[in-house]
Parts: structure tokens; C-alpha cells; sequence
């Protein structure tokens, strides 16, 4: 689970227009109503073959999102334009609900207008914050009564959908020039990783470790753009059971839930099970309203035998929590999601895929960030999110041998989670227990004997920290299970296809190396020889060029900006924290969760107040007068 946020920090996530239905993308196990059928569009089941994102642009195109901006309306086709103000109430890809301020409107239904107003960051998904000035039709004017008073409301169909209109209008050229850039950056580090070539022989290990840097990343890069997903094959629906270990999570535990049910997969191949590790909130109270509300709005959909609550007796971990669940399954196949990760309905179809490969042991999904529009420490981690898993993961998946099945969602063969289950639960690190890092060592104990892949049209949004102290604290824990586990899988993983063996050891001592790397040029270097450190803040820049434009160029989004950002960030703070988790990587507290490791360290340290406090007092006691 992700560290959690300060009380008062309000998160800004986008709210989709609630549907009538609680279950709204649930197939009808009674085919009463099916989505192609509910909104006209039986023929383009035979295209969604076809295209493997048609379902999901449509649904994109007919979701409507809560809105709260100011619109200007224009007339259109007479010699004196009439103009009218009013305010969103909700928008779509395809139309707008305005709330009007004149309460006598001067237009008609199937009367063309124009209309400009500017999309907020948050209001709809990333990539269409943004200006809008677009024609659209009148569709229907009604008024409605708002706590005693009338209000005059206007639907609008706009002329061509917004995602249309962007890609016309704002990222034809964005695009182009991302793509122009992302060449030129490449071509730049190979220039400078040229120069330590010719340089080479007078400070071997500096520029070995320049070239070998600039090759594992570009490498990264190139093998991220050949990957393509397992196409979703219709005649294969294996039995799921999503699992969802929850640790005081009453904010986003109701959410989580929902999202998981309301998958576009068969009713009977799929359940749904939490468990909840003792939370000291009223996250239990929560779960139980949710199962309560999905039990009576959605009964048809047979969610008492699908949806069910564990509460563990005593608190014993994460890992007791899914372990638990996992026993609990009655499908082949079981899926961890996190108690603040949301499901997009088709997650769990395209999740399953890669294993109609028998030797496949386990998936990981696409993890985007949902609060990403809170403040700039979302910001930026929305770009570093996207390049993790649709670049990093996607390399690693060409191999199959992706070295982190991430948390937030991933799949596995529950034969597999069973049979490493007790070395999972009672797994120590010099004397140590392992209490975080779970989905890092459980990927070790699959990936040492079968395959692991990625899934990046299987997604889910997660809440990431927002606080800068909880960030770092989990970044912290992050390092040091990544050194833990990344010791463990060095082991073992040159059995593997021998590019990917080298791939992981490289990209092992990278990380190690780089706080000295970086000490020696941006110190040493101008301290000891007076020169500037030009080529080494250059190869910095066009690194961190082709993480943004990367996210620019796929997200279309203008939160592409903070990936620059970012690696600066990085740089001064972050890769500070690899030396003190080199010497401190055994540790087992989370820093951010109430674990008993976190108990008995935090009483350690109130010891220690105390001892230091009485032998202060003795010493004042024993001064002579």
C-alpha cells in the first residue's frame, strides 16, 4: 500500500458522472441489456476485434465527468451574434451540460452555436486540460429546480468530439515535434557517449560507466517501443479472484471495491474478496455498506456468492492478508489490487491474456497515478508512473521476465502464490522480517521458475502520496527493497535469455554507482581541475528530454514538463537516498504504516528519549554547588 497523506490534504481526482447503475459495465449474465445493445452499437463488436482500443474509445467518448468552469456561448449564421454566459455542470468527449445564467435563453434546440471555455486540470483525463473553441448544436433546453429556485440548463452536442478536436487542433504538432525531439535526444547521447570513447583512455572506469549507462537506458527505450500486448482473445475467460488486502483505507476502500466488481468479464468467472488486516479506522464498517449496496442495487449480477469480506483476527501484515485471501479463492488464477487502486472495467480481461502461455506464472498491469492533479508532488510522479511501466516494464516484458509484478494490480497462478506462501510469510533479511516489498519477492519466487510479463492496456489508477515527507519515506522503503530483492534475484537470473541477464545486471550497478558518479563531476571535477561540467549536465538533460517527451509523445498531455522536473529532483534528492539505503536496506519498518515493526521501533526510539532524559537529570543532580 502507498504511504499515507497528510488529513487536510484535499486530493484532486476526476469524478466521472455517476450512472444510474451501480454495475454499469458488468456483462448480463440475462442479456437483457448489453452495452453494444443499450447504446446502438451491436456492429462495432466485429471492429472491437479488430481494434483492441475501440471499446475503450468509446467508452472514453460516453463517459461524463462532474464540471465547474465557466462557458461562453455564441450564436451562429446571423448578421448579430447573441452571446450568453453560463457555467459547466458536466462535459463528455462528445457534449457539455451548461447551467445557464440568463434565465430567459435567446437559442432553440437544433440551433448551431459556438462555444468556448477552458477545461480545468482534473476535470477530465489527462490530455484534455486545455482551451476549447468549438461549434456545437443545441440538443435540448430544461429547467431544473435547485433548493427552491429555477435554473435555466442547456445540452450541447459538440460538432466533432474533443478527442478529435485536440488531435487536430493542439497535438498534430505537439506530436511531431516530440517525435523530432526524442531523435535528436538520442542521437545527442550517442555524440556525447562518442566523446567518452575517444576520452576513454584517460579515466577508464568514468567512461565505461558513461557508456554503459547511456546503452542500458537507450536500450530500455528501443525495447519499450518494440512492445506490443497480448490481443485479447474473446474464447478465453479463465476464473479470477481479486484479492484486496486493506489497512485503514475507509477514504478509497468503497471505490476499490466498486471497481473491482464492475469488470467486463463473465459473472461467473469472476470474485471478489477483501480482507482486512484489523484496521483501527472504520474502513470494515465501510466495506461492509459497499458489499451491502452492491448486494441490493446489483443482486441480478449474483454478487452474494462473488463479493465477500475477511477480517483477519489479529493484524499480521500484508502479506498474511493476501495469503489469507488466496486460500480463500475458488479460481485458477488470483489478482492483488491495492485498497487505493481503481480498476478500469476492462483491466481484468486484458490482465488474463498472457496466460494461455502455460509457462507464464504472473502479470502485472498498467499503474497510472489518479490524483495527479493535487499538487506538483503528484505532478511528478504522474510522468515517472507512466515511464516505470509502459517503457521499463514493457522492456523487461519483451523478455518475459518483468522483475517487479507491481502491487497496485497484478496476477498470478494461485497454485504458484500457495507453494511459495510459506517462505513468503516467513521470509528475513539478515535476521530481519521482510515487511514491505511484497510484490518484489513474490515476483523472485515466480520469476525463478517460470515467466512474467506485462499488460499495459490492463490499467488501474492508484493514489500516491501527495505529502512530500510521506513520499520520501516511501521511496526510502522502496530503495531498500529494491536492494534486497535485487541481491535475491542476482542469483538466479542468469538462467534467463542472456540479453535480459545483462539487462538486470547493469541496470543493478547503475543506480549503485550513481551517487558516486555524479559526487566525482559535479564536485571533484570543478573543484579539483576548475572545469565547468558541460558534457555531463548535457547527457543529464537529454536523459531526462527523452523521459518527457516519451510521456509527451504517448500521454499527449502537458503534465509531459515534469519529467524534466523530475530528474532534476532526482539528482538533488532522491539518489541521495541510495548510500543510506545501502547501509540500512535490512531495515524492516515502513515509516508510514502502524506494522509491529513500526511499533517496536518508534518505542525504541521513546526509550532512548527517556535513557538519554534520566542520565541528563543525573548529571545536573551530581554537579557541586
Amino acid at each position: 500500500m502507498l504511504g499515507r497523506n497528510k488529513k487536510n490534504m484535499k486530493e484532486v481526482l476526476t469524478s466521472p458522472r455517476a450512472d444510474r447503475r451501480i454495475l454499469p459495465d458488468v456483462p448480463d449474465p440475462e442479456h437483457i441489456r448489453t452495452t453494444p445493445d443499450r447504446r446502438g452499437m451491436k456492429e462495432m463488436e466485429e471492429k472491437a476485434e479488430q481494434d483492441p482500443d475501440l471499446i475503450s474509445k468509446l467508452r472514453l467518448l460516453s463517459l461524463r465527468y462532474e464540471a465547474d468552469f465557466e462557458v461562453r456561448i455564441a450564436t451562429k449564421g446571423q448578421r448579430k451574434k447573441r452571446m450568453m454566459k453560463g457555467q459547466a455542470v458536466d462535459i463528455s468527449s462528445t457534449g457539455i451540460l451548461i447551467r445557464l445564467d440568463d434565465s430567459r435563453p435567446r437559442i432553440s434546440p437544433g440551433e448551431s452555436v459556438q462555444i468556448r471555455f477552458h477545461i480545468p486540470p482534473g476535470t477530465m483525463p489527462e490530455g484534455f486540460e486545455s482551451a476549447v473553441k468549438t461549434d456545437a448544436v443545441t440538443i435540448r433546453l430544461f429547467t431544473l429546480e435547485v433548493e427552491g429556485h429555477v435554473e435555466q440548463m442547456a445540452a450541447f452536442e459538440f460538432e466533432k468530439p474533443l478527442t478529435v478536436y485536440f488531435q487536430k487542433k493542439r497535438w498534430g504538432y505537439s506530436v511531431y515535434t516530440a517525435s523530432a525531439l526524442l531523435f535528436v535526444s538520442v542521437l545527442f547521447i550517442m555524440l556525447l557517449r562518442a566523446e567518452s570513447i575517444i576520452y576513454f583512455k584517460y579515466n577508464l572506469l568514468l567512461y565505461l560507466y558513461s557508456l554503459i549507462a547511456a546503452a542500458f537506458l537507450l536500450t530500455r527505450y528501443f525495447f519499450g517501443a518494440l512492445y506490443r500486448d497480448v490481443p485479447v482473445n474473446p474464447d478465453y475467460t479463465p476464473g479470477v479472484s481479486i484479492i484486496i488486502p486493506c489497512f485503514n483505507e475507509e477514504e478509497w476502500i468503497h471505490r476499490t471495491v466498486l471497481s473491482c466488481m464492475n469488470q467486463d468479464y463473465p459473472v461467473d468467472k469472476l470474485e471478489v474478496i477483501v480482507v482486512d488486516d484489523r484496521s483501527t479506522d472504520r474502513s470494515v464498517e465501510r466495506i461492509q455498506k459497499t458489499i451491502d449496496l452492491v448486494h441490493r442495487e446489483a443482486d441480478r449480477y449474483r454478487t452474494k456468492e462473488r463479493l465477500r469480506l475477511h477480517v483477519l483476527p489479529e493484524n499480521g501484515g500484508k502479506r498474511v492478508a493476501l495469503v489469507e485471501g488466496v486460500k480463500m479463492a475458488k479460481h485458477e488464477l488470483v489478482v492483488f489490487v491495492d485498497s487505493d487502486s481503481f480498476l478500469d472495467p476492462q483491466a481484468i480481461k486484458n490482465l488474463v491474456q498472457p496466460f494461455q502461455d502455460p509457462q507464464m506464472g504472473g502479470v502485472a498491469g498498467r499503474t497510472d497515478v489518479e490524483n495527479k492533479y493535487t499538487n506538483s508532488v503528484t505532478k511528478l510522479q504522474t510522468v515517472r508512473y507512466y515511464i516505470a511501466f509502459r517503457i521499463m516494464k514493457a522492456a523487461e516484458s519483451w523478455f518475459d521476465s518483468v522483475t517487479c509484478l507491481s502491487g497496485p494490480l497484478s496476477c498470478y497462478r494461485k497454485e504458484l502464490i500457495i507453494q511459495h506462501s510459506e517462505a513468503w510469510l516467513n521470509q528475513k533479511f539478515l535476521g530481519q522480517p521482510a515487511t514491505f516489498g511484497d510484490d518484489r519477492s513474490m515476483t523472485n519466487y515466480i520469476l525463478k521458475t517460470h515467466r512474467t510479463g506485462y499488460q499495459d492496456r490492463a490499467i488501474c489508477s492508484t493514489i500516491v502520496p501527495s505529502d512530500m515527507g510521506v513520499f520520501l519515506k516511501q521511496q526510502m522503503r522502496w530503495k531498500r527493497s529494491w536492494l534486497r530483492e535485487s541481491l535475491r534475484a542476482g542469483g538466479f537470473i542468469w538462467r534467463k535469455e542472456p540479453f535480459m541477464a545483462l539487462f538486470f545486471y547493469i541496470g543493478l550497478i547503475v543506480p549503485i554507482a550513481a551517487p558516486v558518479i555524479v559526487l566525482y563531476n559535479l564536485v571533484y571535477v570543478p573543484a579539483v581541475h576548475h572545469i565547468f561540467p558541460t558534457t555531463f549536465l548535457m547527457g543529464l538533460l537529454m536523459m531526462a528530454m527523452l523521459m518527457s517527451l516519451a510521456h509527451l509523445l504517448f500521454r499527449k498531455s502537458r503534465l509531459w514538463v515534469f519529467g524534466l522536473v523530475f530528474c532534476v529532483f532526482y539528482e538533488l534528492v532522491l539518489l541521495w537516498q541510495m548510500p543510506v539505503a545501502w547501509v540500512t536496506f535490512w531495515k524492516s519498518t515502513w515509516g508510514t504504516r502502524e506494522t509491529p515493526q513500526d511499533i517496536e521501533a518508534r518505542n525504541r526510539k521513546k526509550a532512548r528519549k527517556q535513557r538519554k532524559k534520566h542520565k541528563h537529570r543525573d548529571r545536573k543532580i551530581d554537579l557541586p554547588f
